[in-house]
């Protein structure tokens, strides 16, 4: 039995690895802000269900002082770091949040690792990492050098931040560049929540790309297995492609959600905007040969799961 600090742990991945975590009988610190980025009664409802099985420290990671208390007052074997400012359009008009959370509490939370001797630290990247790569599918031995949003050049600056507290200071450090993550208690800025939520109360959906951009979706309970088996293996250093290695094209993807709610969309067609790319695909070759990776849950299935729980809490 371990004791794990989920950052983000009322998130969409983090409440869902605090779950599976707790079921298998490690100690969970929840650690979130709460922040409005968007519902935050969401944020607490998705934790409402652990009850009494963990630890809730609401604290904001940039903040050294408060977070130094986590650390002090429990004796943490891990840090599964997820607390991020997502999102990559909000970041063309919010950069700077972007390098408050995903910089700096990335920075605090190696610190504290490095002063507390904690030698195991899993993180979140990003596919955007990969920019406008052109070799499809992505591998992590591609080149990331070339970032087209704030976003993904906050993630890229994370994993190069745990290759120094590595090298420097010894502690085993994992990166996860996540594909396009949805499921139950999905994140509202995301596609699958904004088209359901707009089909269903009849408003148009921004389709950007007129539909033509392809995107690797990637169910929920398949990235917290593979969240769960970074901690577990607990490698030196390492990245890894979490995907569900297929791509959907966006139009598709609609059809489905329309198919599922029994109601036609009313689409608005909109080119690509800046720092989108046309397509996500990731290459898991890696990931299934180190971490036992297997994705389980095609697209179809997965938005039947979705809007199953969509109707339920709503």
């Amino acid at each position: 039995m371990k004791t794990v600090p989920v950052t983000g742990g009322a998130g969409f991945i983090g409440s869902h690895v605090c779950e599976s975590l707790i079921k298998r009988g490690d100690k969970v610190i929840v650690v979130d802000n709460f922040n409005d980025y968007y519902d935050v009664q969401l944020k607490r409802n998705r934790i409402k269900k652990f009850n009494d099985n963990c630890k809730i420290y609401e604290v904001d990671i940039t903040d050294y002082v408060e977070m130094e208390k986590v650390f002090s007052e429990n004796k943490i074997d891990q840090v599964c770091h997820l607390a991020a400012q997502a999102g990559v359009r909000y970041s063309i008009e919010n950069p700077f949040v972007y390098e408050q959370n995903n910089i700096l509490g990335t920075l605090n939370l190696l610190e504290l690792c490095r002063h507390k001797k904690v030698n195991s630290f899993i993180f979140a990247s990003s596919s955007s990492v990969y920019g406008g790569n052109k070799k499809i599918p992505f591998s992590e031995s591609a080149s990331v050098d070339k970032p087209i949003s704030i976003y993904a050049a906050t993630k890229k600056s994370t994993e190069l931040m745990a290759y120094t507290y590595h090298d420097m200071f010894g502690i085993n450090c994992t990166g996860l560049r996540f594909f396009t993550v949805y499921g139950p208690w999905g994140r509202p800025d995301m596609a699958l929540f904004k088209f359901t939520d707009s089909i269903l109360k009849e408003e148009k959906i921004d389709v950007y790309n007129f539909g033509k951009m392809k995107r690797d979706f990637t169910y929920v309970d398949d990235i917290v297995t593979g969240v769960i088996s970074a901690l577990d293996h607990n490698y030196p250093y390492e990245i890894f492609n979490l995907g569900n290695s297929d791509t959907v094209e966006l139009n598709y993807f609609i059809e489905l959600i329309e198919k599922e709610l029994g109601k036609k969309s009313l689409k608005n067609l909109m080119p690509m905007q800046a720092g989108d790319v046309p397509e996500t695909y990731a290459d898991i070759s890696k990931a299934r040969k180190m971490l036992g990776f297997d994705p389980k849950i095609g697209i179809g299935e997965g938005i039947k799961r979705f809007i199953k729980w969509h109707k339920e809490y709503y």
